[in-house]
């Protein structure tokens, strides 16, 4: 058997601790990465082959086979973001290596495949169907009323999602690249995630929380916060219907990131309806905040569930309560930092324990996802109510000026004081 693995890695920070997943004295452990991740690519790897991008199908299958004609045929392939999921599973099947394949992925990548297979166990969840062009949008609509929304089967991060309010909003849809696209009715209630662990056979540890604003608002400009919850009222619910989900998608172990419309009352039970799932550790800072406030490494399981182990965490006796801000450039990407402020908190704990803010004069690269922002914080507390009064005190007083690029020098840049509407 081949001691050859390769990782598809393109985070530039530490959201995975890969030496500690595989023994790179054991193993000959090579990268695919990017150049920006290639600083974080450990040091004990056999070697690293840097990519424009980590979902260019054709980059990286000449990086790996020039890899294979050094190392042998892989072993593995292992790819923990959600973006290079499908490029995983396509290089398996070319490489003919064990792991998840394209047909046995799509149930978390196709949305439409993902809700037909809650739908089938019986999940509540808004309506759904397929968007193959506007007259489908259209009849969908005109069954389930207005508004609906429109978003990439395949897409990551919120990219591509559209919220129509009318027919006359239909034309929206041109404006971005034509791809298959799933249509569902509009849910007002908030949106929770929930990330964890499943077994195979039950929930192992797991974390509901809110978010404050959307990730589609992130996209349009706005910052993106989340508070972990602590309400009992809540979890038990939440408990239930994540092991449904989880149990619905995937028999086998693996590591999800759910989201989910949750609805409560003074007088009954919350209501609580499928989003999507994501096999895959949670992004933004979900798996910092595992590893820090709780002990947890959640992309330590997600890796031994590709590489053919059983994955074991340990659920703590007591959780603490943690959270996150995204906060995005004040101007599109690639921008230059030019100025920002935070003041200290009046007392310890009503403020970031950590926070990655890009030095004045460095560039915020154009780059999808969540790690490449204009500054991110983290928070731990007592309680939800502590952890969401610091992030929101936080999103209020914290000050960001960029430039763009191109005209960074000598220009003062535009301001974003970052707020969350509640």
């Amino acid at each position: 058997m081949s001691d050859h693995i390769v990782v598809l890695h393109r985070w530039r920070d530490r959201h995975a601790h890969y030496e500690n997943y595989l023994d790179h004295r054991a193993h000959r452990v090579t990268y695919v990465t990017t150049e920006l991740a290639l600083d974080s690519v450990p040091g004990g790897a056999a070697a690293a082959r840097a990519v424009p991008a980590t979902d260019d199908l054709d980059a990286v299958w000449r990086a790996v086979t020039e890899l294979r004609t050094h190392f042998g045929v892989p072993e593995r392939v292992v790819a923990l973001n959600e973006g290079d999921l499908d490029t995983a599973a396509l290089v398996r099947e070319r490489l003919g290596c064990v792991g998840q394949t394209s047909g046995e992925l799509a149930r978390f990548r196709d949305k439409l495949t993902m809700n037909r297979v809650t739908a089938a166990a019986g999940i509540p969840a808004p309506a759904f169907a397929d968007a193959p062009g506007e007259a489908a949008v259209l009849t969908f609509a005109q069954h389930h009323g207005w508004p609906v929304v429109v978003k990439p089967r395949r897409g990551t991060a919120s990219r591509g999602v559209v919220r129509l309010d009318s027919e006359a909003d239909l034309p929206l849809l041109r404006t971005s690249p034509p791809e298959p696209r799933l249509v569902q009715e509009f849910c007002p209630d908030p949106i929770f995630h929930i990330d964890g662990l499943w077994t195979g056979e039950e929930l192992g540890p797991w974390r509901a929380s809110r978010y404050v604003n959307t990730c589609v608002d992130f996209t349009q400009g706005e910052a993106l916060g989340s508070v972990e919850v602590d309400d009992p009222e809540l979890l038990g619910p939440l408990d239930a219907f994540t092991a449904r989900v989880a149990a619905a998608l995937g028999p086998e172990p693996w590591v999800f990131h759910l989201e989910a419309f949750v609805g409560t009352s003074d007088d009954g039970p919350p209501s609580i309806r499928f989003l999507e799932a994501g096999y895959r550790v949670g992004g933004a800072e979900i798996p910092f905040v595992w590893r820090e406030v709780h002990g947890i490494d959640l992309a330590g399981a997600a890796a031994a569930v590709q590489l053919g182990r059983r994955p074991e965490l340990p659920v703590p006796e007591e959780w603490r309560t943690g959270g996150w801000l995204l906060v995005p450039s004040p101007v599109p990407a690639p921008c230059r930092v030019t100025a920002w402020d935070l003041p200290d908190p009046p007392t310890p704990g009503e403020g970031p324990y950590t926070a990655a803010i890009p030095a004045v004069g460095q560039v915020v690269p154009r780059v999808g996802g969540y790690e490449h922002v204009g500054a991110r914080f983290r928070f731990r507390g007592a309680s939800s109510g502590d952890v969401e009064k610091a992030i929101l005190r936080t999103a209020a007083q914290f000050r960001l000026e960029c430039a763009p690029e191109r005209e960074a020098r000598g220009v003062r840049g535009a301001r974003a004081v970052c707020g969350l509407d509640r």
